[in-house]
C-alpha cells in the first residue's frame, strides 16, 4: 500500500506537472495536487485501519477454531459420560433384580415398588443402607457419572455461547472492513484518471526488484554448488549462512545477505533462508482479507501458508507471530526473517537487499517492497527469526 502510495503520488505530480510548463505558476494546478494529495492521504489512513481490522479478524477466527476443537472435545467427553452413566444404570438394575429374586432383603422389594424415579430410588436406597459394598459401590459410580454428564453439558454449553460470540464479531469485523472497501474504492476512483499510468509504473518496478530479488537467489545457489564441488567430503552440508532446500520447495533456493562470519548478535543464525524462494512462487497471487492459501492471500495468511510448506506451523495473526522466535535487529535482517509495520496491521517475509515480500492490502497482489519506502520506514515495528 504505501509504496503503491509514493508511486500515485509521483504519477499523479508528473501528470499533473506535465499538462502546464509551470505546474507552480497555475492555481488551479496547485488546487489539483492538493486535492489528489488529500485522497493519498484519507487513502493511506483506511489502508492502515484495514490492516489492523483485518488482523482483529483473523484473531477472532484463531480464537474459533479453538472453540470448534474444544466443542468437539466436549462432544466426545460427553458420549462417554454418558454411556458411563448407561452402564452403572444397568449395573444397577441387574443388582436390584437380584435382590429381588433371592429375596435376600426383603425392605428392597418395597424400596423398588415405593422409588418415583431414579433419584428417588438412589435416595432411598441410601438412606436405608440395606445395600451391599457391591451396591454402594454402583450407587457411587452412577453419582459420578450423572455429575460428569452435567458438568460436560454445562461445558458445552458454554462453548457454543462463545463460539457464537465469535461468529457475530467475525461478522460485524466482515462487515466493516467491506464498508471501508467500498469507501477506499469510492476514493481511488476520484483520480482514476492516473490508475492506468501508475499501475504501469508499478509493473515496471515490480519487474526490477523480482530481477534483483532473483539475481540473489542464483548467486547464493551458484555458490553453495561451489561449495560442494570444492568439499566432496561435506557436500550434504548447506553453504554458511544459507539454508537447505526442502523436499516441499524444489525452487525454494536457500538464501541469506549477512556476511556468515559475523553471527546476529540479538538472534540467532537463521534456519529457514528457504522461505525466499517459496515466497517468491506466489508473486501476482492476489490479495484477500482473511486468505491463507494461494487463491488469495492477506499479510499473515502469506507468511503461515509458506512457513507451512517448511514445517513450520505460525498463526494466522501478526501479532501472534510478532511473539514467536527470536527478535532481530534491523541491521542483521536476513532471508526469511519477518518483518513488521504499522503497530503490528501489517507484515511480510525479508528477501534481502532492503527488500521484503508481502501481500500489501486489498486490490492488490503479492510484491515486493523496499523497507526503505516512507511508510514502512515511519512505521517499522520490529522483525523477528523463526
Amino acid at each position: 500500500m504505501p509504496a503503491f502510495l509514493v508511486l500515485l503520488a509521483a504519477v499523479l505530480a508528473a501528470v499533473v506537472g506535465g499538462s502546464v510548463k509551470s505546474a507552480s505558476a497555475d492555481p488551479s494546478v496547485t488546487a489539483k495536487r492538493a486535492e489528489a494529495q488529500d485522497v493519498l492521504a484519507q487513502i493511506r489512513a483506511i489502508d492502515g485501519q484495514l490492516g489492523h481490522a483485518v488482523e482483529a479478524y483473523n484473531l477472532a477466527t484463531v480464537r474459533l477454531d479453538g472453540i470448534e476443537a474444544e466443542l468437539k472435545t466436549n462432544a466426545r467427553h460427553l458420549a462417554i459420560a454418558r454411556s458411563s452413566l448407561a452402564g452403572a444404570q444397568q449395573h444397577l438394575s441387574e443388582r436390584l433384580v437380584a435382590l429381588y429374586v433371592n429375596g435376600r432383603e426383603s425392605s428392597a422389594v418395597e424400596v423398588l415398588l415405593g422409588a418415583e424415579s431414579l433419584d428417588d430410588l438412589l435416595n432411598r436406597l441410601d438412606a436405608v443402607e440395606r445395600v451391599s459394598e457391591q451396591d454402594a459401590r454402583v450407587l457411587r459410580e452412577v453419582k459420578s457419572s450423572k455429575l460428569e454428564v452435567r458438568s460436560r453439558k454445562q461445558r458445552l454449553e458454554a462453548a457454543r455461547k462463545a463460539q457464537t460470540k465469535i461468529v457475530d464479531e467475525r461478522a460485524s469485523r466482515r462487515s466493516s472492513i467491506e464498508g471501508q472497501l467500498r469507501e477506499r474504492q469510492r476514493m481511488l476512483s476520484s483520480i482514476k484518471g492516473q490508475i492506468a499510468e501508475l499501475e504501469a509504473a508499478e509493473a515496471r518496478r515490480q519487474a526490477r526488484l523480482e530481477a534483483q530479488a532473483r539475481a540473489r537467489l542464483a548467486a547464493a545457489s551458484r555458490q553453495q554448488a561451489q561449495a560442494r564441488a570444492a568439499a566432496p567430503s561435506v557436500a550434504a552440508a548447506p553453504a554458511p549462512g544459507v539454508a537447505a532446500p526442502t523436499a516441499t520447495a524444489a525452487t525454494a533456493a536457500p538464501f541469506t545477505t549477512a556476511d556468515p562470519a559475523v553471527a546476529p548478535l540479538d538472534a540467532p543464525a537463521a534456519r529457514f533462508g528457504g522461505a525466499v524462494g517459496i515466497a517468491m512462487q506466489y508473486l501476482g497471487v492476489p490479495y484477500r482479507w482473511g486468505g491463507g492459501d494461494p487463491s488469495g492471500f492477506d499479510c499473515s495468511g502469506f507468511s503461515m501458508y509458506v512457513y507451512g510448506k517448511l514445517g513450520v506451523s505460525l498463526p494466522h495473526h501478526a501479532a501472534s507471530q510478532y511473539g514467536m522466535g527470536s527478535a532481530v535487529s534491523r541491521d542483521r535482517l536476513e532471508g526469511g526473517d519477518l518483518v513488521f509495520f504499522n503497530g503490528l496491521g501489517h507484515m511480510g517475509i525479508y528477501i534481502g537487499g532492503g527488500q521484503f515480500i508481502h501481500a500489501p492490502h486489498s486490490g492488490d497482489v503479492v510484491k515486493i517492497s523496499n523497507l526503505s519506502d516512507s511508510w514502512y520506514a515511519s512505521t517499522w515495528v520490529g522483525a523477528r527469526r523463526i
